[in-house]
């Protein structure tokens, strides 16, 4: 038997109160007054209803790190962060370059139930940067990888990044670029300028990146295939990427909730828990980010969950693994961000964190209106409470939040996966 869900007086997208009636995993019924006998009553007086969150850019880490996070932890956390669906990145042990590590993938986050699991495949075997790895057979599988990456690294060759994108085209796949120019940010720490001298960390250019992204937006161009930009953290990436849109190409950019709040300022504690690549960078790029994710420029916020084992990240500055996680708190970063600073409006944030980030990763299913046939796909916000951030009840395997002993709006109340509730009262279910 499939359960029933009446959701009592729920705002969708922020809008006036109605009634949700879920049923066989779809959403059958909306409307004030609703009744079923046969359904569980979820109360959600003064809740705001979304379509469930679809993150483009989480690292899972199993295979290999499980000591880290695992498939099963990272979507209990993405579950309890509103996410329907995540988007596992490639660099676990071994690297998910062919279709059995990518099936691997598809079939733990299967077994773990609490979100849809999409792997994302590597462009390059074994994230070297030599050579093209198995997309059309990644593509063919029962994973139906459509999304590539090497993040964590660039693909810093050209020609090697053009027979990427050319190669994708063949079945709608996108290549995600980490957008980092290796000869530029060797040993880089934290972002350069004044504050990196005074503080003796070696600086890490945004030329480095905005390079980067401009090379690509022309090869995307001269070849007409997607492109997508991994968590863009600069001004002049920005532009570039809204002067590639003003050209028609298909280029699509990401941000973080730590890139739309956090600055360099951070680094001054030498506190490694800041310590993320891209780097944290000024207050005037952290507003150039907010602009850019206001006007669509940027199409999506994306995790970059990052979790490392206590090893990795309290040590010194020098020797930390880069790295923040993000999936249990992204929610509550946007509202802060862009909401509450009148920015987006809560369909506009919908659109930024469930229907872009799943059109762009061709998702089925997801990213859906809340409307009747559709997918139950959905969370259920509190956005009035505030909470403080206790990093020893996240769900994740690993602690590194930045945002530890800090108070952040709202609270996800309840999120649904095709009808049935992987969280509710704000517990895993």
């Amino acid at each position: 038997m499939t359960d029933s869900y009446l959701i009592r007086g729920a705002r969708p997208l922020g809008g006036d109160p109605t009634d949700l009636l879920l049923r066989d995993g779809r959403v059958v019924e909306i409307g004030p007054g609703l009744s079923a006998a046969d359904a569980t009553v979820v109360d959600a007086d003064g809740l705001i209803a979304l379509p469930g969150l679809v993150d483009l850019h989480t690292h899972l880490r199993e295979p290999g790190r499980e000591d880290a996070e695992t498939v099963a932890t990272g979507a209990a956390a993405a579950a309890l962060g509103g996410f329907t669906a995540v988007h596992a990145m490639a660099n676990t042990d071994p690297v998910a370059d062919t279709a059995g590590v990518v099936e691997q993938v598809w079939n733990l986050g299967r077994e773990a139930g609490r979100c849809d699991v999409h792997p994302v495949g590597a462009v390059t075997v074994g994230l070297h940067g030599e050579r093209l790895a198995e997309l059309g057979a990644m593509a063919d599988s029962t994973a139906r990888v459509r999304v590539f990456s090497d993040d964590g690294k660039c693909v810093s060759d050209a020609v090697l990044m053009r027979r990427a994108l050319e190669y994708v085209k063949a079945f709608d796949g996108v290549v995600a670029q980490h957008a980092q120019e290796p000869r530029l940010t060797e040993g880089a720490q934290m972002n350069e300028g004044e504050l990196s001298g005074v503080l003796g960390l070696r600086g890490w250019p945004a030329v480095a990146e905005e390079a980067i992204i401009a090379r690509d937006v022309l090869l995307a161009g001269h070849v007409g295939s997607r492109l997508h930009v991994c968590h863009l953290s600069t001004a002049g990436s920005v532009e570039i990427v809204r002067w590639a849109k003003q050209k028609g190409w298909d280029v699509t950019a990401e941000v973080t909730p730590h890139h739309l709040l956090l600055t360099d300022e951070l680094a001054t504690t030498y506190d490694p828990i800041y310590k993320v690549n891209p780097p944290l960078r000024t207050a005037a790029d952290v507003e150039a980010v907010r602009a850019g994710l206001a006007d669509g420029t940027i199409d999506a916020v994306a995790t970059d969950h990052a979790p490392h084992p206590v090893e990795d990240k309290e040590c010194e500055w020098a020797a930390a693994a880069f790295g923040m996680l993000g999936l249990e708190t992204a929610l509550s970063i946007a509202q802060h961000t862009m909401v509450d600073t009148g920015r987006l409006g809560w369909a506009d944030l919908a659109d930024r964190m469930s229907v872009r980030p799943a059109r762009i990763g061709r998702v089925e299913g997801q990213g859906r209106p809340l409307a009747t046939g559709e997918p139950a796909n959905l969370v259920l916000y509190d956005p009035s409470t505030t909470r403080v951030v206790d990093a020893t009840e996240s769900a994740s395997l690993s602690r590194n939040t930045p945002y530890a002993g800090r108070e952040l709006p709202g609270r996800v109340v309840a999120t649904f996966l095709r009808g049935r509730p992987t969280v509710l009262d704000g517990k895993t279910a």
